[in-house]
């Protein structure tokens, strides 16, 4: 029984970091503006509220869309 292959974690972060840079940019063009009059503790809240539910979504997916690369 062979062992699989260990993925690569450089390769982990800039498959997360593609998904996370547009996504902030996005969102700060996007969700901001409209949050502009709240306290800098309120804005990162709804930020977070946002972000953190996408990333435990899509990074898993494309992580696993990617394997093969992260492995190679």
């Amino acid at each position: 029984m062979s062992a699989s292959p260990q993925p690569k974690r450089w390769k982990m972060i800039v498959i997360s970091w593609l998904f996370v840079y547009p996504v902030v940019n996005v969102m700060f063009a996007l969700l901001f503006p409209l949050l502009a009059d709240l306290p800098q503790l309120v804005k990162t809240l709804v930020f977070t509220l946002i972000l953190v539910p996408l990333m435990a979504i899509a990074i898993p997916a494309l992580h696993k869309q990617f394997w093969g690369w992260i492995t190679k």
